[in-house]
């Protein structure tokens, strides 16, 4: 009874240990890690994208500084004026003036400068309800960043947890040979004094070459993976070995603290409803007038101005009489103009443009509540069902480890009764190999389970905030 009593306080205390290092990881791996999140080219474009958003914001807001704009203009006027005055005839002496159409040739020189100022004082609240809107859907952009750096750590983690499965698969088939080459050379006597046939031999042989052939399949399958992390990281195969470190369980908090309140898809969601929100206030705010205010200084000036032509002024006595007119401007100048008021305009009817754009708004509205509702069900699922993963994989590590005790006790039996003659060749050799078998599947179920394990993390939202460095 004490024995067990002991035996828990003991299992108590390691789980405890376990739950508070729950994913402290080793340096070297944190960096690597590091150097993924960076070398991303989409978790960088993402954030271009978040930048964009950020630019476009304050581009929005901006609409309330005033606009001052600076404008000049030279001309040279040369053109003719044609005028066609009714014929008016002189009560008392008959004479009729401006009988038929006078052409006038002008010409001058004109220069106009001025500062306008223009401000918005108020957008029916477009101005503002976008701003919002641009600043929820930054927000949500944000938060979708999130999965998308769990995916890299995940992938990272799991990549570098291959590399000590194929270092552990390397190590059991030295040891295998070692066995090989030792049963080869007592085989190799016992032939020699008639103890053994040479079909002994040749089924070590055999095995030799399996192993052989094992250690190639290891090495094309450690440069896939060396590629891979490459890609990920931009590590050389120098830095991929410095990343060196024990697999052990990674210990998933408790029930209580499984849910997926922290997830970043659902907050996304939430924010671009609150951006959907403000697109419907904004489009509403459309229906209100806009009301500016303006200033401007201004100044005008022709100069060098002439204007000439042939004025009939009548038939007298069967005399007819023009008058030559010759105007000379040297200069009409309109300076300081000071011009300050309100502008207003609003837009009564639009052909029901404005009233499709609302509708339109609370119908996205309404498709991402929907939204939201189904990906938080999903969520939920996909929380119950990493979750069952981790729990299966917890008692197949227990399994794992037994089948390695046991095949390592058949190994020891097997070479033991193999010298004293009472099994053959064949049955040595299989106690060889799933010795092998049963380590590499011990490493492979704790690769398995730290992977379900990270993932549990990501969905619960907490991967990122549980990294720890030991």
């Amino acid at each position: 009874m004490k024995k067990k009593i002991f035996s828990y306080l003991v299992f108590s205390i390691l789980s405890i240990q376990g739950i508070q290092a729950q994913l402290q990881l080793p340096e070297s791996l944190q960096e690597a890690i590091q150097a993924a999140l960076h070398n991303s080219t989409e978790i960088t474009n993402q954030g271009l994208e978040i930048e964009k958003l950020e630019l476009e914001r304050k581009s929005v807001w901006n609409k309330y500084i005033p606009k001052v704009e600076a404008s000049a203009l030279y001309s040279y006027l040369n053109n003719e004026l044609t005028l066609d005055i009714p014929a008016t005839t002189l009560p008392l002496s008959g004479t009729t003036l401006f009988d038929g159409k006078q052409t006038f040739s002008n010409q001058g020189q004109v220069f106009y400068g001025g500062i306008t100022a223009k401000a918005v004082l108020f957008s029916g609240g477009q101005i503002y309800n976008g701003a919002k809107a641009i600043e929820a859907k930054t927000k949500g952009t944000a938060y979708l960043l999130e999965p998308k750096k769990d995916e890299v750590i995940k992938d990272v983690i799991h990549s570098f947890d291959h590399i000590r499965l194929l270092n552990e698969a390397e190590q059991l088939l030295q040891e295998s040979e070692k066995r090989l080459n030792k049963e080869t050379e007592r085989v190799e006597k016992a032939i020699a004094l008639g103890l053994a046939i040479p079909y002994d031999r040749d089924k070590i042989k055999l095995a030799a070459l399996e192993l052989a052939s094992k250690k190639v399949e290891i090495s094309g399958k450690r440069k896939v993976l060396y590629q891979k992390i490459n890609d990920l990281t931009g590590y050389d195969d120098v830095q991929i070995d410095a990343v060196n470190y024990e697999l052990y369980p990674i210990t998933v908090a408790e029930e209580a603290a499984l849910n997926t309140e922290n997830r970043a898809e659902a907050k996304a969601l939430s924010s671009f409803k609150d951006a959907y929100s403000y697109a419907l206030k904004k489009e509403k705010g459309s229906l209100l007038p806009t009301l500016g205010a303006f200033g401007s200084y201004s100044y005008a000036s022709l100069f060098n101005g002439q204007a000439t032509g042939n004025i009939p002024l009548g038939n007298i006595g069967g005399t007819a009489y023009n008058y030559n007119l010759n105007l000379q401007l040297n200069q009409a100048t309109l300076s300081p103009n000071w011009m300050v008021g309100l502008a207003f305009k609003w837009e009564i009817f639009s052909g029901f443009e404005r009233k499709h754009k609302i509708e339109e708004a609370r119908i996205n509205i309404t498709q991402i509540e929907n939204k939201l509702a189904d990906t938080k069900h999903k969520m939920n699922l996909q929380l119950q069902n990493n979750k069952a993963r981790y729990e299966t994989s917890l008692q197949q590590i227990a399994l794992a480890e037994q089948r390695q005790k046991i095949a390592s006790n058949n190994l020891t039996m097997a070479e033991k009764q193999y010298k004293a003659g009472l099994i053959n060749i064949t049955e040595r050799l299989t106690a060889e190999t799933d010795i092998y078998q049963a380590s590499l599947n011990k490493i492979n179920v704790l690769i398995e389970e730290r992977l379900a394990a990270l993932e549990t993390y990501a969905a619960t939202g907490t991967l990122q905030s549980s990294l720890q460095t030991k």
